[in-house]
């Protein structure tokens, strides 16, 4: 009561007006909403739901119209059947070890360009920064030819090096953790300074930790590229034992006849890992684009 007294007359009058606005909303309009956000998301399911239909069908029987979406005779012996025709646990293998690497790599020499340009003090370094944006203009596609020539002459073909290293930093992942750490008060590095802690300490004791939503962010983001990377994958490596799994399901694709029940179960396996990782770090996705990850004063 002591509070509303001393509230001015315009916030008061806007207080009284709020639980009449909300009563005022009407229900038919949420439900609207929530049919049109139902509807849509339906429709992102549908490409998912075919899929995992396909996979479970006979080749003939994907074609057929019209359309169903349940098999008449469900065919679960295409899941143990696409490791026998391909290396399906040695792709996978290569896969994970490949996004996982990249992704630890990223998040290390990310975090530690992002500190330097948001917290560290030196000449050129708005100018240096923005060059550094720069490459985000540039498509991946012009720098193909130089890389791999690049690691031809170290003769990295056929190695993990190749799969993982031209890929260990990123001009967006700098970004997006710069402005993160941009968010956080400097009054707590300045404590920690008081402290007696180094550049070194205050990166990995308190900028780390409290940028956590946005690494989870970058991580996700990375991960999820890495592992549906088709192209370098594909100019680099030769050797079955060395390919990654959106090569090995390529190769599933024949001249003259596709087997597309087999590809399609394929698929199905090879976005589950996806799936996990999203579903485990969806909170600091949503956490590091929202809160931190584009902010900045």
């Amino acid at each position: 009561m002591t509070d509303a007294l001393h509230r001015p007359d315009g916030e008061i009058e806007a207080a009284a007006r709020e639980p009449a606005r909300r009563r005022s909303r009407s229900p038919l309009l949420d439900w609207a909403v929530f049919v049109l956000l139902l509807l849509g998301a339906l429709s992102m399911c549908a490409p998912f739901l075919w899929m995992i239909s396909s996979s479970l069908k006979v080749p003939t029987e994907i074609f057929k119209y019209p359309p169903a979406l349940l098999p008449e005779h469900a065919q679960w012996p295409n899941y143990s059947r696409i490791f026998m025709l391909i290396p399906f646990g040695r792709l996978i293998l290569n896969s994970l070890l490949v996004s996982l690497a990249v992704t630890a790599l990223q998040l290390l020499v990310c975090s530690m360009a992002a500190y330097a340009f948001a917290r560290l003090r030196f000449r050129g370094r708005e100018a240096l920064f923005l060059l550094y944006l720069s490459a985000l203009m540039v498509p991946s596609q012009v720098t193909l030819i130089p890389n791999f020539i690049l690691v031809r002459n170290l003769g990295w073909i056929d190695t993990y090096a190749a799969l993982i290293l031209p890929f260990a930093f990123s001009s967006f992942g700098t970004f997006l953790i710069r402005q993160a750490f941009m968010t956080i008060p400097k009054e707590l590095e300045d404590a920690a300074r008081i402290d007696g802690a180094s550049h070194a300490q205050v990166f990995w004791r308190v900028m780390l930790p409290l940028g956590r939503p946005a690494l989870g962010a970058l991580g996700i983001f990375t991960f999820i590229a890495q592992w549906n990377n088709f192209l370098w994958p594909l100019i680099t490596t030769t050797k079955p034992e060395m390919q990654t799994l959106t090569v090995g399901l390529a190769g599933l694709r024949g001249q003259y006849n596709t087997d597309w029940a087999l590809l399609m179960t394929g698929s199905v396996l090879a976005i589950l890992p996806i799936f996990v990782v999203f579903a485990v770090g969806n909170r600091s996705f949503i956490q590091g684009i929202t809160s931190g990850g584009f902010g900045g004063r």
